[in-house]
């Protein structure tokens, strides 16, 4: 996800896609766990969604805008 996708989205909409993309990551990590992922490539990726998510809630609670 980009950020300037990731702005469109209500608070209450990022604290969801959150909890999604942290169910998503755990199951990824079993799959990886159980050596049944390929592309493992996808872990940094949900990790990095979540991290951008989570700055964006940050920022708008500190009524940072850009």
């Amino acid at each position: 996800m980009k950020i300037s996708e990731i702005r469109n989205y209500t608070n209450e909409e990022l604290l969801n896609l959150v909890e999604e993309k942290k169910k998503q990551l755990m199951e990824m990590r079993f799959q990886h766990a159980m050596g049944q992922i390929r592309n493992t490539t996808q872990l940094q990726v949900v990790k990095r969604d979540i991290a951008r998510i989570k700055t964006i809630l940050r920022e708008r609670e500190l009524g940072i805008r850009r």
